[in-house]
């Protein structure tokens, strides 16, 4: 069972699209000022409503969303995406790729569990 309604708080909105894993983690980026409705960085009390702008600044990538449908409940992932459209500049979106695809070092599967020498020269890269 879907709720919309006609305004929803944003960190209630955010985990209900799938932006966020949970609530928490939700509210805990509206506090630290890594989202701005409308260009105004916004609490997570505040409420957004349909056609409303959202930049959501996650691991360094600002992604754009619209808002499509004001949700209060979590949904499925097909009906999440109805709720929201992304509107991220594509040069974020290879950005996101370059740090997924090099920023982290890959360890070849199979390899067993990282020695202590091997976690400390991890640990020296990042």
């Amino acid at each position: 069972m879907v709720f919309f309604m006609e305004r929803v708080r944003i960190d209630q909105w955010l985990h209900a699209v799938r932006i966020c894993k949970d609530r928490k983690a939700a509210r805990e980026i509206c506090e630290k000022c890594h989202v701005k409705i409308n260009g105004i960085s916004v609490k997570p009390s505040r409420k957004v409503s349909e056609g409303e702008e959202v930049v959501v600044k996650i691991e360094g990538i600002e992604r754009v969303y619209k808002v499509e449908k004001a949700i209060t409940k979590r949904v499925g992932a097909k009906i999440a995406d109805t709720c929201k459209i992304d509107l991220t500049p594509k040069e974020e979106l290879e950005k996101h790729e370059f740090i997924r695809k090099f920023a982290m070092p890959v360890r070849p599967k199979g390899s067993g569990r990282p020695s202590k020498k091997d976690r400390r020269q991890l640990e020296k890269f990042n």
